[in-house]
């Protein structure tokens, strides 16, 4: 057995349900890592179907499809290093989560998932043990197996010289320090090294951040690679008296607290926008922060040139066009009479005639207490409560980075947040955030009859935000079932 052993990792964008699409996202890795010199080609978690893909994963003819992809990816990288990616793998009865080896020609090992996450569409399957590439034992605990000690615990007990962890694990605020405590407990747990192997990208209300990164034993940092990006990276094992080591790479900056926030809201709108086959976006220039932060975003993600923004009462806008129409028929419109639901009806009717998409601009503060808006086919700040969009025009305004498409002189008008805001959304956020009451407000200082009002018309609307657009996720959702304590913290 060799003392070197190169592994090229694949942190990629795949999407939900295009088989071919990410087979050719494959290939293209696996021909990297070839040209590289590599022994295995490591792709995350669920990568050939996306991770979301649930309407599909029961569906026989999609299974089928799978599978007859997986076979034509073992054929097409038959001669060179061996191909690891997630898929569903069906067994019997059972639909598992995997994680297999394509060798030779032929898929050679699997791994299943031991502990899907509550209410998942997967099975549960045995701990699986190590399997051998080039005579490297490697363990594999997929996704929420890595958080937990079991499972890598088992595969270093039966042989595992090294741990490869696939995941799909979206941005979610804190998340990146709970996931390297996790890993760094894997590896002094089992004294092995470590690779953790993230998807990049936005699928729907998710944001896959990547940030993989790899660890020593000692629990030290050998390599990550960079947040919110696509990477195909090579990655060195040595062997030496005292085992495996990952030789020292590159070390990707990342990014702050709010820089990570606005980057996965621009990611979830550039990547919604390309995968439903759009280009362009319209969105309403109603002023305020909520608008102006939107199509900030929205030129970061897409470029100036693809986001087209009317103002309701300015000549020259919808509400001129609205006028003429209705002049033409002998009617009149003033302002005033342009309501809500007129206002969504005609800038649906424009964007569909454009065949742009319509994006909604409101924060979670206003849709929780109610307050109207146009219902698009996405919205960017949907998760950010108004003290949290302020804080991001704050950011915007003073910051640009070579990813962002927008000016580097965006300077948004910004006003100063009240007390009553500020307390709003503190009162949200126990209400929301931490499914608290109207006493837990009062237990951190807050307001009384002020929490019962904002709780009173939270209640009242809540169906309402239920039904809203889409839009990224930043916070963790609030937890509409009890977690068993094992599953508590993860992300």
């Amino acid at each position: 057995m060799s003392d070197r052993f190169r592994l090229t990792l694949g942190q990629l964008n795949p999407t939900v349900g295009d088989l071919p699409g990410n087979a050719a996202l494959a290939r293209k890795t696996w021909e990297a890592g070839r040209d590289a010199g590599a022994q295995l080609v490591a792709l995350p978690e669920l990568f050939l179907t996306g991770h979301d893909a649930k309407a599909l994963l029961r569906n026989p003819a999609f299974q089928r499809d799978v599978t007859a992809h997986l076979e034509a990816l073992a054929a097409d990288c038959a001669d060179g290093p061996a191909l690891a990616l997630g898929a569903p793998w069906v067994e019997g009865t059972k639909l598992h989560n995997a994680y297999l080896i394509l060798q030779g020609g032929k898929i050679t090992q699997r791994v299943l998932q031991h502990s899907p996450v509550p209410h998942s569409v997967f099975d549960a399957g045995p701990i699986s043990g190590p399997y051998a590439v080039e005579g490297l034992r490697i363990g594999s605990p997929i996704g929420a197996d890595g958080w937990e000690s079991d499972v890598a615990e088992t595969q270093a007990e039966t042989g595992a010289e090294f741990l490869l962890i696939p995941n799909a694990a979206p941005h979610l605020r804190g998340a990146m320090d709970r996931r390297l405590n996790h890993m760094v407990a894997r590896v002094i747990e089992t004294e092995l090294p470590l690779v953790y192997l993230n998807m990049a990208g936005g699928q729907d209300e998710a944001v896959y951040d990547g940030a993989s990164f790899a660890l020593n034993p000692s629990g030290k940092l050998a390599l990550q690679l960079p947040a919110f990006e696509e990477a195909i990276a090579h990655v060195d094992l040595e062997r030496g008296p005292e085992g495996w080591l990952i030789a020292a790479g590159d070390r990707a900056p990342q990014p702050s607290t709010l820089e990570r926030d606005y980057r996965a809201l621009v990611v979830g709108l550039r990547d919604y926008v390309s995968k439903v086959g759009a280009a362009k976006v319209l969105i309403e220039n109603a002023g305020g922060h909520d608008a102006a932060l939107a199509a900030m975003i929205a030129r970061d993600a897409l470029g100036a040139d693809n986001l087209r923004e009317i103002a309701v009462a300015a000549e020259g806008s919808l509400y001129s066009s609205l006028r003429d129409s209705l002049a033409a028929l002998g009617a009149e419109v003033s302002v005033a009479s342009l309501s809500l639901p007129l206002r969504s009806l005609m800038l649906r009717a424009l964007a569909d005639d454009a065949g742009e998409l319509l994006l909604t601009a409101q924060n979670k503060s206003a849709a929780a207490m109610g307050h109207g808006a146009v219902l698009g086919d996405f919205n960017p700040i949907k998760d950010l409560y108004q003290t949290e969009v302020h804080a991001l025009c704050q950011w915007r305004s003073e910051t640009h980075r070579a990813w962002m498409l927008g000016p580097e002189a965006a300077a948004m008008a910004i006003s100063e947040q009240s007390t009553e805001e500020h307390q709003l959304d503190d009162i949200l956020r126990v209400l929301m955030d931490k499914d608290g009451s109207v006493e837990d407000c009062v237990a951190e200082g807050l307001d009384q009859r002020i929490a019962q009002e904002v709780a009173r018309r939270h209640l009242e609307h809540r169906p309402q935000g239920n039904r809203s657009t889409p839009g990224p996720r930043v916070t963790a959702p609030r937890t509409e079932y009890p977690r068993p304590a094992r599953w508590r913290g993860r992300s």
